[in-house]
């Protein structure tokens, strides 16, 4: 990967940072101005090199992390099975049987639709098959009759014909008829309103007494044992992504966690706006501790290595090189340092050659103290009055 020396990218870390590093800066600028304001002019011998001091947060230590490269995502999280439950019949809403939390299992009753006028249609539909069924029955007697008559010589073809005719119509009617009871006792269970599958209720949209038509949303049940991440990578970095790739990720509402999942689809095409290409991220939810709508960010992890590496902020860009302000034996020094990879998520670089780990190092604003200067960390007990 391809480092570049632009300009840091601000983030809410690096603005925290450097708030945190610019108080150290001001301490750092009144340290000097208390010293030099009592001392008086001497032209006979130099002046003895003052000493700066800085507090702990405007350094850093150099250290072996683990480095991870790839694209970052960044979206919100959807439950993978989603179903907005609509009403089927028309009529009024009789009962609620569940509220938006309750966790429902799969053909749980729902609600209940006034059936009274399906329930007759459905009676009629009954008796229909039964009338059909007997006559078809009827039907089929007097065919066999008339067959025998005839390989007897008893009667014509003609009435044999006749009774065949009969046999077709009867057998028609009765499918008619099966079909309209079949089409009855659909819109007759289609009263009860049932779970797709086993989830829970996060939406009611209906109420006792409500009156609903074919279409009207009931509930919105929501299957939380598995999590989708929708997300979108640069065209550019589409080579790093493969279906089956692990990304790990945080989010919102569960600090200093880290959860993990596999990329289950890339979109075929790329948006022409943007280009820009859409993912999914399946995510398995053990213990349904992730919640719908929640924002998550992290990486799909195409490379991952321990590595030594520095915060953004300790390296200084400004020059033709990169370079770092080191503390060592009480002095600062400058030393040029070679960039690897950038981690944008943790806001740090792989340091290559000039530093070793354990090197402590300046960071923002203090990167403006001159080399060679003698420099003193303070410990919150130095500030404390003596007693």
């Amino acid at each position: 990967m391809t480092v570049s020396n632009n300009h840091l990218r601000k983030s809410p870390m690096s603005r925290t940072f450097r708030a945190v590093a610019a108080t150290a800066a001001g301490a750092l600028s009144l340290t000097l101005a208390a010293c030099g304001g009592g001392a008086e002019a001497s032209t006979d011998a130099p002046a003895a090199p003052v000493t700066v001091q800085i507090g702990p947060e405007a350094i850093a230590i150099a250290s072996r992390t683990v480095l991870s490269t790839g694209p970052i995502l960044s979206g919100s999280l959807v439950a993978e099975r989603t179903a907005q439950i609509r009403a089927e019949v028309p009529g009024s809403v009789v009962q609620v049987f569940h509220d938006p939390g309750a966790r429902v299992a799969e053909g749980t009753s729902l609600a209940k639709i006034d059936d009274r006028a399906i329930n007759d249609a459905f009676l009629s539909a009954k008796s229909g098959l039964t009338a059909a069924q007997n006559g078809a029955d009827i039907a089929a007697r007097e065919l066999a009759r008339a067959e025998k008559l005839a390989a007897a010589g008893a009667i014509a073809e003609r009435e044999v014909e006749n009774a065949r005719r009969g046999d077709l119509t009867a057998r028609t009617m009765l499918d008619d008829a099966k079909a309209r009871l079949a089409a009855a006792q659909k819109q007759l269970d289609a009263t009860n309103v049932l779970a797709p599958y086993a989830g829970i209720v996060s939406e009611r949209m209906a109420n006792p007494g409500d009156i609903v038509a074919p279409g009207s949303p009931l509930f919105t049940v929501v299957d939380p044992a598995t999590m989708r991440l929708e997300a979108a990578v640069p065209a550019e970095q589409l080579s790093q992504v493969r279906v089956g790739a692990a990304v790990r990720f945080s989010v919102t509402g569960y600090p200093g966690r880290t959860f993990e999942g596999r990329v289950s689809s890339v979109n075929p095409s790329a948006d022409p706006q943007t280009r820009q290409v859409r993912l999914f991220v399946r995510i398995p939810n053990a213990g349904n501790q992730l919640v719908a709508g929640l924002f998550a960010e992290g990486r799909v992890a195409s490379d991952s290595r321990e590595t030594l590496t520095v915060p953004e902020l300790a390296i200084d860009m400004r020059g033709l090189a990169p370079v770092v302000l080191r503390l060592k034996n009480g002095q600062t020094e400058k030393v040029e340092v070679t960039l690897g990879v950038r981690d944008e998520q943790m806001e740090r670089y792989e340091i290559t050659a000039g530093i070793s780990a354990g090197d402590t190092l300046l960071v923002g604003p203090a990167l403006g103290i001159s080399p060679n200067t003698p420099l003193k960390v303070t410990t919150p007990s130095d500030s404390k009055p003596k007693q």
